[in-house]
C-alpha cells in the first residue's frame, strides 16, 4: 500500500482538474489519476477546438432553466460557483474570455488547448500530484466508505475520493463510461446514457451532396407521422450523413423521443421572416431584374450557391419545370412551386448519430442520490461525484462545461 492522501481525484478532464486544483489550493494533499497520457484530452477538442467555456447568463435562475428538472438540485452549487466565477477564475490564470453569439463564451485566443494549459498551471501552482497513463481498475469499499483505488500500476488510499471520469461522448478521448460501471457496482442508480446533443441522420441525397454547406437563420419544423411537433430557428449545417449545427444539436433529444414513437420528417424554411406571399413577391422582383437568365442561375440570386444546387436538384425531379428556361418564360404555377419549396425543403429523419459524434450524452447517477450542496454521494460518506457522471440534460452552448466547473469546484471545496 502506498502513501496516504487527503484526496484522490479519478479523471483528469474539466471537472477533475477543477476539483483537484480547488482541493489542493485549500491545503489538501491531492493525487490526480488519469488513464490517458495527457490531461484534458476531451477538453482540448471541445467547441470545434475553440472551447465554449461557459454561457454568459449571469442570473442563476435563468441559467438553470437550461438544465431541465435538474435545476431544482443545482441552485446551491451554482450559487457557490457560477458564470461570473468562471470568468474570474480563468482570467486570474491569464486567460481572458470573450462573449460571442448566443452568450457563448470562449477563451480570447479561441484555442481549447489554452484552457487545458491554464488548468495545468492551476494544478502545478496548487501542488497537485499527477499520475497520467495509469488506469483505475477497481474502487475498494467497505460499509459505506471508499477505502482505496487499484490501478494497473499500484494501489492508493485517501481520506476522500472524487470521481470525475466523464460520460461516454467522444470515447476516443477516453470517455468510455468507466465511472458509470463503477458507480453501478457501488450501488448507485445509474441511468443508461443516450446521445442527447448529437447530429441527426437523414436519407436525403440532395442534402448529403451539399456536405459542409451551412444555412443561417433557417427554421426547421419536425413532424411525427405527418403531424407537426415542434420548430426551431437558427444555424443548420448540412453533412454527408444528415444535419448538424447548434440548432440541430439542441433538437436531437426531442427528435430521439419522436423516433421512438413513429416516422419523423422535417421541413426547412429558408425564409422564416417572410410569408409565402412576401417571398413570392421577392422572387417576382428578382425574375424581373434577371429576366434573361436561366432559372437555375437566378436561384443563386435568391439563396447561396450551395443551397441553390440542392434546390435545383429537387426542382429537377418535377418533370414539368425546366431549369434551363429563362425566367421570363417561367409560368406562374412553376414560380409558386419554387416559392413553396424554399419554405418547405423536405427532410426524412432516419435516426441520431451515436456516441462517437455526441457533443453531450446524458445518463449517470440520479441527483436524488447526491448531496448537491457538496457533490457528496449519499451512499458513501467520502465519495464525491462531478460533471458528466451526473444525470443532467442540458443544451449545447457552454452549459456542459459550466456544470463541470461548478461541480468540480464544489467537490474540491467540500472534501
Amino acid at each position: 500500500m502506498e502513501k496516504m492522501y487527503d484526496v484522490i481525484v479519478i479523471g483528469g478532464g474539466a471537472s477533475g482538474m477543477m476539483a483537484a486544483g480547488t482541493a489542493a489550493a485549500r491545503g489538501r494533499r491531492v493525487l490526480l489519476v488519469e488513464k490517458n497520457n495527457k490531461l484534458g484530452e476531451k477538453l482540448a477538442i471541445t467547441g470545434g477546438t475553440r472551447c465554449n467555456i461557459t454561457n454568459a447568463t449571469y442570473d442563476v435562475h435563468k441559467l438553470l432553466a437550461n438544465y431541465g428538472p435538474a435545476a431544482n438540485f443545482l441552485f446551491s452549487p451554482f450559487s457557490k460557483f457560477g458564470v461570473q466565477d468562471t470568468f474570474t477564475f480563468f482570467e486570474g490564470l491569464g486567460l481572458p474570455l470573450v462573449v460571442q453569439a448566443n452568450n457563448r463564451a470562449f477563451p480570447a485566443t479561441e484555442k481549447a488547448t489554452d484552457v487545458v494549459l491554464a488548468l495545468k498551471k492551476y494544478l502545478k501552482a496548487s501542488n497537485v500530484e499527477i499520475k497520467t497513463g495509469e488506469a483505475v481498475t477497481e474502487i475498494l469499499h467497505n460499509n459505506g466508505v471508499v477505502s482505496g483505488i487499484v490501478t494497473d500500476k499500484a494501489t492508493y488510499q485517501a481520506a476522500n475520493y472524487i470521481l470525475a471520469t466523464g460520460g461516454v461522448s467522444h470515447a476516443e478521448t477516453g470517455s468510455t463510461g468507466d465511472g458509470f460501471a463503477w458507480l453501478s457496482k457501488l450501488g448507485h442508480t445509474v441511468k443508461p446514457p443516450t446521445p442527447t446533443i448529437v447530429p441527426i441522420k437523414t436519407s436525403d441525397t440532395w442534402s448529403h451532396k451539399l456536405s459542409g454547406t451551412s444555412v443561417d437563420g433557417a427554421k426547421i419544423t419536425f413532424f411525427l407521422d405527418g403531424k407537426k411537433q415542434f420548430s426551431k430557428t437558427g444555424k443548420l449545417l448540412l453533412t454527408h450523413f444528415g444535419l448538424s449545427g447548434p440548432t440541430i444539436l439542441n433538437s436531437a433529444g426531442q427528435v430521439g423521443d419522436l423516433l421512438a414513437i413513429g416516422a419523423v420528417t422535417a421541413t426547412v424554411d429558408l425564409f422564416p421572416a417572410l410569408d409565402l406571399g412576401a417571398l413570392d413577391q421577392k422572387i417576382i422582383d428578382l425574375f424581373s431584374i434577371h429576366k434573361n437568365k436561366q432559372l437555375k442561375n437566378v436561384l443563386r440570386e435568391i439563396v447561396s450557391a450551395g443551397i441553390a444546387a440542392g434546390v435545383v436538384e429537387l426542382l429537377e425531379s418535377d418533370k414539368e419545370i425546366h431549369m434551363g428556361s429563362k425566367v421570363q418564360a417561367v409560368p406562374k404555377e412553376h414560380r409558386k412551386k419554387v416559392t413553396a419549396l424554399l419554405k418547405r425543403l423536405p427532410i426524412t429523419v432516419t435516426g441520431l448519430m451515436g456516441f462517437d459524434r455526441a457533443v453531450v450524452a446524458d445518463g449517470g447517477v440520479i441527483l436524488q442520490e447526491i448531496d448537491t450542496k457538496t457533490m457528496r454521494s449519499k451512499l458513501f460518506t467520502n465519495l464525491f461525484i462531478t460533471g458528466d457522471l451526473l444525470h443532467i440534460n442540458r443544451p449545447s452552448g457552454g452549459y456542459s462545461l459550466q456544470l463541470c466547473w461548478t461541480t468540480g469546484f464544489v467537490a474540491g471545496s467540500s472534501v
